[in-house]
């Protein structure tokens, strides 16, 4: 499977988001660098502070670590701030060793400023915009967007 492929599975999955006001709807994948899934992962899928990265990378276990050439994929860039929890998906990521992240939209500054892709460049980790996919992440989130 593709970037595209992969990015449009986890754009699949920010529908299955209960709605919220206060947060994005986001949809993740953990895939590892033979392209088999690990994990996914959907915005509020457990408990109503659940972050889609969050939600993938919990499955995985709290010890678990990326091999070399894993990718997470998410129809948001992931998030460099956040007040429901203290570490952010941005945190997240780089605490797991992966070294990859696709994601289709940049996240507005309706809840906080967005800089996860800046901060996870900046860590080494490899990151790449599909903006073609933005319009299909932005769909769950409509209502968020006439604000």
């Amino acid at each position: 499977m593709t970037d595209r492929d992969h990015l449009e599975a986890a754009v699949a999955l920010a529908k299955r988001c209960p709605p919220s006001d206060t947060a994005f709807s986001v949809g993740a994948l953990v895939v590892d660098p033979a392209g088999r899934v690990l994990a996914e992962g959907w915005s509020r899928r457990n408990d109503p502070h659940d972050h889609a990265e969050e939600s993938a990378l919990a499955d995985l276990g709290a010890d678990w670590r990326a091999t070399p050439g894993t990718t997470i994929y998410s129809s948001l860039e992931p998030c460099s701030a956040r007040a429901s929890r203290p570490r952010t998906c941005t945190d997240l990521i780089l605490a797991a060793g992966i070294s990859r992240v696709v994601f289709a939209w940049r996240e507005p500054s309706i809840f906080v400023e967005g800089e996860g892709a800046e901060r996870l460049r900046a860590a080494g980790v490899a990151v790449v915009e599909l903006p073609e996919l933005a319009e299909a992440a932005r769909e769950p989130n409509r209502h968020l967007l006439g604000r």
